[in-house]
């Protein structure tokens, strides 16, 4: 596998190009990332960086919805986006042939959207939002960011709210777009077969020249661990406790990998065997990092029936006073860190996820590391630097909890095992 580092270029617009060459395959991912996302939002404006995203793929003054969706079925390429709380991205993946025909639509679609016909694409999204409402499996992490992050904005759903995706107007879609979409604030990534003069040379024809850059949202404020219960009538508790974590650019995120590896990312982690192999209380029990620019998340999530719940809760709150005050072994160290860097070798064989990893690390400002660097990054990380993240950032002492479910006071109840204080906060 190369390990060439990745190129990149600056425009004069302030656009960064960067590409990383894989020879070896027939294929090109290419993404246009924009640093906006639901963070940007004020609340009265809750979901338009998401609808704006789902309303690139309904037309420009060149491209029909269907002509674009024909498009790209004609070069049996792929297409899609996604919407984040800090990004925005709009990708293909497609034959190394096809890379001039591929770039002329996605660039139109990003760069120059005509918002035809916006109402059907309106249901569409709030359809979507009922959806995400009937998947409390979801829900509940949405519930956690509010009680960790409050009023932030890193608090609020990626997917907004039907009030606001019902009745915001083109104009203000279209200045939203026009004040985001800009080339300072965006980053195209490419690889895959490809040159990377070809694609700079492709960026420069289509970008204009530079504005201004939207004002970047501030940082979250600390805040006293919450608890947020919404009330569902469901066949499981989905429940969730968490609490801020690191930022992107955070040195000690190779460590965090190997730490949630071992506590609650992988089949052989302490959740997964204490809670779902040995006692059978959950099907779903795992946990997880997320990273922003000046800030971050650890969570746990499990999923388990009304009689369950303080079983399943009493065995993760021991599980954190286990990881809290003996650590994790030289053994499980060493293990978690070959299944980090197994999952990373193998997943860098993927034209997509290596343009996912350019675009994001570029426009957050993150280095961008060669799979040497990535490796020698993890390998680094000591058994001292994974006992004193966890003895920071799983104290139960900070962590707030999220719950669906039936009943609140089951939900506060089962709390006692990990936070007396929690489960009788306000």
């Amino acid at each position: 596998m190369s390990t060439e580092s990745a190129q990149l270029t600056t425009l004069d617009s302030g656009v960064r190009v960067v590409t990383e060459a894989m020879p070896s395959v027939r294929s090109i991912a290419l993404g246009f990332w924009v640093r906006t996302g639901s963070r940007n939002e004020g609340d009265e404006q809750a979901g338009i960086s998401h609808f704006l995203e789902h309303l690139l793929f309904k037309g420009t003054e060149r491209f029909s919805s269907r002509e674009i969706d024909e498009l790209f079925d004609a070069m049996g390429a792929e297409v899609n986006a996604g919407t984040g709380k800090e990004t925005t991205s709009v990708f293909s993946r497609f034959l190394d042939g096809q890379l001039e025909r591929a770039f002329d639509a996605l660039q139109d679609m990003v760069l120059r959207p005509a918002y035809p016909d916006i109402d059907s694409e309106r249901q569409v999204v709030i359809e979507e939002i009922a959806m995400y409402e009937d998947e409390p499996q979801d829900k509940v992490h949405d519930v956690l960011a509010d009680a960790i992050f409050g009023d932030h904005p890193l608090g609020r759903p990626i997917i907004g709210s039907a009030d606001v995706v019902g009745s915001v107007p083109v104009p203000v879609i279209a200045a939203w777009h026009d004040g985001h979409y800009v080339p300072g604030n965006m980053v195209v990534a490419a690889a895959g077969n490809l040159e990377h003069e070809r694609v700079v040379s492709l960026v420069e024809s289509a970008v204009g020249d530079a504005t201004a850059l939207p004002v970047a949202p501030g940082p979250p404020h600390g805040r006293v661990p919450q608890l947020r219960f919404h009330q569902k009538e469901t066949e499981q508790y989905h429940l969730c406790l968490g609490g801020t974590g690191l930022a992107r650019g955070d040195e000690r995120r190779f460590a965090l990998r190997i730490l949630d590896t071992i506590f609650g990312g992988s089949t052989s982690s302490r959740l997964f065997q204490e809670v779902r192999e040995k006692r059978g209380l959950a099907y779903a029990v795992f946990s997880y990092a997320s990273h922003y620019y000046d800030s971050g998340q650890v969570a746990v999530y499990v999923g388990t029936r009304p009689d369950n719940v303080a079983a399943a809760v009493e065995v993760i709150g021991a599980e954190l006073e286990r990881i809290q005050g003996e650590g994790v072994s030289e053994e499980e160290l060493e293990r978690a860190r070959e299944n980090v860097k197994g999952r990373t070798v193998l997943s860098m064989e993927s034209t997509l996820t290596r343009m996912n990893r350019l675009g994001g690390s570029l426009l957050m400002d993150v280095p961008i590391l060669t799979v040497d660097e990535l490796l020698a990054a993890l390998d680094a990380v000591t058994l001292e630097d994974v006992n004193s993240l966890a003895a920071e950032l799983w104290a139960p002492a900070r962590l707030s909890a999220a719950g669906v479910g039936g009943s609140e006071d089951r939900f506060r109840s089962a709390l006692e095992a990990v936070s007396p204080g929690l489960a009788q906060a306000a």
